[in-house]
């Protein structure tokens, strides 16, 4: 009796636990001026080993994406320095290089004549090109992570956190907030599960880890892939289409070469990301764009950009999982392998779904308020 007392105490505490813990040790925020070009705005992604950044101008010029009026200002005097306008990722650029849904943009048979031409526009030209850039997030430091979880649980995958915030309305978690802060960080969809993870022995956690994906229904059955025949820049255009961050790859032995179609039950062999192409200068990504998906994924796995210690012998790893793995067995492999979702498959290795850091924060949202 004595012992779940103690256990019920300590899933309170986990319940007061706020956002500001797991900023503790979040570096300054990576930021790029709205008039960085694309190709500068992927360097800096690939410098600084990140996938999304805030774009920032000077104040009283740009309505910020979804309205919000976010402020960097003088921590001694209060001035606005900045203004955030909205936030660029991989995605974003990606979509931007596979230009127009006819191939318009792309037009010269393997997908490289202008790229270069497109790369040099400025980041504030393709703001709002996928759901993230839309609009600007915010956490106050002082919410509470099961709280903070109700935002990250709608696909936003990641926020803004305020240091020496001057929120107008601190109870407020959203987009429509004029604030103030000497600086920023960024809290992640990747931080919350790796905080959870490492308090996975609260009583209240442990019980909802312990579930399988299949009876916490956290399966996307609804799953979509691309052919180990399709080509980079076509693969492009389908992250382009269907706004997915990654797709798995298949095999294909239809005659007739599609490039996305229904995966589930046919065997999983790849995955193609954007994030890929965030270890790809422009000069590399317009010599591989004629090459398949899949070739593409085999080069990019040599990169020292993805195994500096040991490129030349890594390869790359499909992170799986089945229908009744628990949920803290999907947690550990997205974490450690730092992957934003996991493909769910038979014991054949056919694929029948996915679950994503979106479906892992709304069940375990979900779960949790329902106690």
């Amino acid at each position: 009796m004595q012992e779940k007392k103690m256990q019920r105490a300590e899933s309170i505490r986990f319940r007061e636990r706020k956002v500001r813990e797991l900023m503790v040790d979040k570096k300054r925020l990576v930021e790029v001026p709205y008039t960085a070009s694309l190709a500068h705005t992927m360097n800096v992604l690939v410098a600084n080993k990140v996938l999304a950044v805030p774009v920032a101008a000077p104040p009283g010029q740009w309505i910020g994406a979804g309205g919000s009026m976010i402020m960097e200002s003088d921590k001694q005097t209060g001035a606005v320095r900045k203004h955030y306008i909205g936030m660029v990722t991989m995605l974003d650029i990606v979509a931007h290089i596979a230009g127009d849904d006819d191939g318009g943009r792309l037009n010269g048979g393997d997908g490289t004549e202008d790229l270069h031409q497109r790369m040099s526009v400025p980041v504030s030209s393709i703001i709002g090109h996928c759901f993230e850039g839309l609009s600007l997030w915010t956490l106050n430091p002082n919410t509470s992570v099961i709280e903070s979880m109700e935002v990250l649980s709608k696909g936003v995958h990641r926020v803004l956190v305020p240091v020496e915030s001057q929120m107008e309305n601190e109870g407020q978690v959203g987009v429509e907030l004029v604030e103030s802060a000497s600086s920023y960080r960024m809290l992640t969809q990747m931080d919350v599960l790796r905080f959870m993870k490492e308090h996975s022995q609260d009583y209240e956690l442990e019980r909802v880890f312990s579930l399988s994906l299949q009876q916490l229904g956290a399966i996307n059955h609804d799953v979509y892939a691309i052919t180990d025949r399709t080509k980079l820049i076509d693969a492009i255009k389908c992250l382009k289409t269907s706004m997915f961050n990654a797709v798995p790859i298949v095999t294909w032995s239809d005659s007739q070469d599609q490039h996305l179609i229904h995966g589930r039950g046919r065997k999983l062999i790849g995955t193609f990301s954007a994030t890929d192409l965030r270890g790809c200068y422009v000069a590399t990504l317009k010599s591989w764009l004629g090459m398949s998906a899949l070739a593409f994924t085999q080069e990019v796995g040599t990169s020292a950009l993805y195994s500096p210690n040991n490129a030349a012998t890594w390869t790359r790893e499909l992170v799986t999982c089945q229908a009744d793995s628990p949920l803290s067995e999907v947690i550990e492999k997205a974490v450690s392998k730092h992957v934003h979702r996991v493909w769910v498959v038979d014991r054949d290795g056919l694929l029948l779904g996915l679950v994503s850091l979106t479906d892992v924060i709304r069940v375990l949202r979900h779960s949790l308020a329902s106690d």
